[in-house]
């Protein structure tokens, strides 16, 4: 019995042995590792610039129609997004200077009732914010989307139309040409049987 316990001690021993070093390991990683990778960022970006690049060009023109439709709601929606981090962070910054001249002013009923005032107002302005950034951001990337469908729709038209005239004109210049060997082959041998009367 006494074997079975100091077993389980060397176990529990080494357990506590692996954790310290898998910790030891992570701190270094999150420490060292980016010093290697942050050098790395600019010329990765212009890689996957350039292969964006590139992939647009290979296909369709509605490859690329689709490139600048995501870009340009992916744009709108980080608009939106820095437009209430800027308003948030201004809004913290004032709270924080009226907390803490509340704080200085350590008073009576009225500076704490102005307090819950100011702070209603804080979250009163912070919830109609959201509310306006968040429905115009939305409305914009709806119309962006309805704008690019609508272009994508008429740009498919057309491209189908230039390959229908395309075809239609290949086909007529196809007959054109079986039709003109017919005729002259046709008068070839009639002009032969003509001659022999």
């Amino acid at each position: 019995m006494a074997e079975k316990a100091k077993g389980e001690e060397e176990v529990i021993f080494e357990t506590e042995k692996t954790t310290k070093a898998s910790l030891y390991d992570v701190v270094y990683r999150l420490i060292y590792e980016p010093s290697k990778i942050v050098p790395l960022i600019p010329q990765s970006s212009r890689n996957s610039a350039r292969h964006l690049l590139l992939w647009s060009r290979q296909g369709s023109p509605l490859r690329f129609l689709l490139l600048i439709s995501v870009g340009t709601i992916a744009l709108v929606a980080l608009a939106g997004l820095l437009a209430f981090m800027i308003f948030f962070v201004a809004a913290t910054i004032n709270a924080i200077f009226v907390s803490l001249l509340i704080s200085l002013a350590v008073a009576g009923g009225f500076l704490a009732l102005f307090f819950a005032f100011v702070t209603a107002i804080y979250i009163g302005a912070l919830s109609v914010t959201v509310f306006v950034i968040s429905t115009v951001t939305f409305w914009a990337v709806v119309a962006i989307l309805i704008t690019t469908g609508w272009i994508g729709f008429f740009y498919s038209g057309w491209l189908v139309a230039r390959k229908s005239l395309g075809f239609a004109k290949q086909s007529l210049s196809v007959t054109g040409s079986a039709i003109t060997t017919y005729s002259a082959a046709w008068g070839t041998r009639n002009l032969v049987h003509n001659d022999s009367d």
